[in-house]
């Protein structure tokens, strides 16, 4: 048992160390891992000034930038993903990948942000003395190699999700005052509007309040400013990221942007113009990565229609917009619907059939197949017997003595025989018949008891 789970993790290694190669080949990789290297360094330098200084602000600094070694790891996944052609187990490539590496890395950070107001508001019971001799120097390093990593290393996936994604409070802040200072200064503008690069700007916010909180200690001795940085630097660390991590998890769950909805729209209302288009219906359209929108949807035309015509005019409409689309064409088919019975009329030379039988599948007066057990139908009315089950009544066999079937009568059981026993006739001509208690008369009146026995007998 043990010796194919060593297998497994060997063939395992293996896969992952030839995926490494593939990435390494490219040359534009090994700057990515080059700068890898430096963030480690860089990062481990920050946390042991971070324990000498006893900052919490300095550590909620320094998480921008383990930040920065996410968005390095989540730049070599997008590399890989461009080297990866689409599989038969992933139709749709591996662009997903990416989406869910900076997922992660916001949570990461958010998760790390709300872990810092966490300690602050111990600290804020009992504050400890904070030790500036590197924390100015910590924050300018800091600050120097975050700004160098996001100018110098092109982040694709990050970069589209600034973009895409809803402003940050910090940014919207941030618009309002560029706005009042490019009035004054407009060669400003193209920098600072129409909304600045949300990671460029926690930097220099970070490294701002970290400078105030040096300023405040060297000269006041105010230790508790230093939790108060530390809990604002976590603030706008956790909106900063927040809507990146909406933007992404909305990506993840298949749900159609919400700018494109519009343009959706219209060219959905193109579609169902074309010739011969009768209705588009089951239209699902996501994003499958950034920037890369996949959709479905089913086209039913007329019977007389070309399907490879209407493909086409279906196909070069949606295509600008929706990268990887499939359209299911079904022409219109409907079909008379059949009567599923008759109405059966009885003959007085067909021989004794089996009526019961049939009334058990077929119900005589709608033609339909009946149920015992099915409810009353919803056109009756609160009448007398609306619940009671149509009575089918069996024809006699021939044996049965009938005088009188040259006349076209039909005889057998009567719903009459009730009202006969209670001393009531049924109106009727002057000649009187008795059959099977079965009593007729011409006239109106009375037939007596005793008159019944001999019907009877």
């Amino acid at each position: 048992m043990a010796l194919p789970r060593v297998k497994t993790h060997r063939s395992v290694f293996g896969k992952l160390l030839q995926e490494f190669r593939l990435v390494a080949s490219d040359r534009r990789s090994w700057r990515i891992l080059l700068f890898g290297a430096l963030n480690l360094l860089c990062t481990g330098c920050l946390l042991m000034w971070c324990s000498s200084t006893n900052s919490m602000a300095l550590t909620a600094y320094t998480y921008l930038t383990i930040f920065d070694l996410f968005s390095l790891i989540t730049c070599l996944i997008s590399s890989w993903v461009t080297m990866k052609k689409p599989s038969q187990v992933y139709s749709f490539g591996f662009e997903r990948l990416e989406v869910l590496a900076v997922f992660a890395s916001t949570v990461l950070v958010q998760l790390g942000a709300l872990f810092i107001l966490k300690e602050s508001v111990e600290r804020f019971m009992e504050q400890p003395e904070v030790h500036t001799g590197r924390l100015l120097v910590g924050t300018f390093v800091a600050l120097f190699f975050n700004l160098l990593t996001l100018l110098s290393v092109r982040n694709k996936p990050f970069a589209y999700v600034s973009e895409a994604a809803s402003s940050s409070w910090l940014q919207e802040h941030v618009a309002d005052l560029s706005r009042s200072l490019c009035g004054i200064v407009p060669g400003l503008s193209s920098v600072l509007l129409p909304r600045m690069n949300p990671f460029v700007l926690i930097n220099m916010a970070g490294a701002l309040s970290l400078c105030i909180t040096y300023m405040l200690i060297e000269i006041n001795n105010y230790n508790a400013v230093d939790t108060a940085s530390a809990v604002a630097i976590a603030l706008m660390t956790f909106g900063t990221m927040y809507p990146m991590s909406v933007y992404s998890g909305k990506v993840l769950l298949q749900t159609t942007p919400s700018h494109i909805i519009g343009q959706l729209d219209k060219l959905l209302r193109e579609v169902s113009t074309l010739d011969g288009v009768l209705e588009v219906r089951n239209e699902h359209f996501w994003t499958v990565g950034f920037g890369c929108l996949a959709g479905s949807a089913h086209v039913r035309i007329r019977r007389d229609a070309n399907e490879q015509l209407v493909l086409a005019h279906v196909t070069n409409r949606l295509l600008p917009l929706v990268s990887t689309l499939t359209v299911q064409i079904f022409k219109d088919d409907w079909s008379r619907p059949l009567l599923t019975g008759a109405l059966s009329s009885s003959s007085s030379s067909s021989p004794a059939a089996s009526p019961l039988g049939a009334a058990e599948d077929f119900d005589p007066l709608t033609s339909t197949p009946s149920k015992p057990t099915s409810p009353p139908p919803e056109f009756s009315f609160n009448t007398p017997g609306r619940n009671v089950q149509p009575v089918v009544l069996a024809t006699l066999g021939h044996h049965t003595h009938r005088p009188y079937g040259g006349l076209g009568l039909s005889y057998g059981s009567t719903p009459y025989t009730g009202m006969l026993n209670q001393g009531l006739a049924r109106p009727g001509g002057g000649m009187g018949l008795g059959t099977q208690g079965l009593g007729v008369g011409f006239g109106l009146g009375v037939v007596k008891p005793n008159k019944l026995k001999q019907f009877r007998h």
